[in-house]
């Protein structure tokens, strides 16, 4: 077999058309990664944000279920008073507690050791209701302690209405979702808050 031989000035012709491929795929995966990254930014945002949002939805359930179970065990004896219901009273500590074992911002709702925090008010009825702002962006947290509430139970076929407690809690939620959609031309339009109820039934 002959050996291949070069014309003169062929081996620095291959090494610059090699050279130029390679200048070109790097160009290539530049221009790639530029064109992907706001795509992989708003899918890593959105598993945090979605996350960070369902995680809180559970505390807030949670803190509103004991709410209601404490109202609920409570006397209602009390109810009609001027005063705060003890049972009011219970139901709000209950959840401003469990915010903070939490580790969540209670915006100033709860009362720091017995003292302070913002004292539900009587609304319509047999329902109580606490807002506080505190240190929390927008509409902050609002406790609803509904003593009064009515869920029907059907038992074969009978209906009949239970007098229960409902505790709702609303609670303020940042979203960095939103801003992150418009890199990619979307408009992603969240819930300023969370809100979540839990039912007890009256013992009492």
């Amino acid at each position: 077999m002959r050996p291949l031989h070069l014309r003169p000035g062929a081996d620095g012709l291959g090494r610059a058309l090699l050279g130029q491929a390679l200048g070109d795929e790097r160009a290539a995966q530049i221009v790639e990664f530029a064109l992907s990254m706001p795509l992989l930014m708003l899918f890593v945002v959105g598993i945090f944000d979605f996350s960070g949002a369902l995680s809180l939805k559970q505390k807030l359930t949670n803190a509103a279920r004991d709410a209601a179970r404490v109202a609920a065990a409570d006397p209602a004896t009390d109810l009609g008073s001027s005063t705060l219901p003890a049972s009011v009273s219970d139901a709000w500590q209950a959840a401003a507690n469990y915010l903070k074992s939490e580790n969540l911002n209670d915006c100033g709702l709860g009362p720091v050791g017995g003292v302070g925090g913002v004292t539900p008010t009587k609304t319509t009825g047999l329902t109580w209701v606490s807002t506080s702002i505190g240190s929390c962006p927008g509409t902050g947290i609002t406790l609803t302690i509904n003593r009064g509430c009515v869920t029907p139970a059907t038992l074969g076929a009978t209906t009949t209405d239970l007098i229960d407690t409902c505790v709702t809690l609303q609670y303020a939620y940042k979203w960095r979702f939103t801003s992150v959609s418009s890199l990619v031309g979307g408009s992603f339009i969240p819930p300023s808050s969370i809100t979540t109820t839990a039912t007890a039934f009256n013992e009492n």
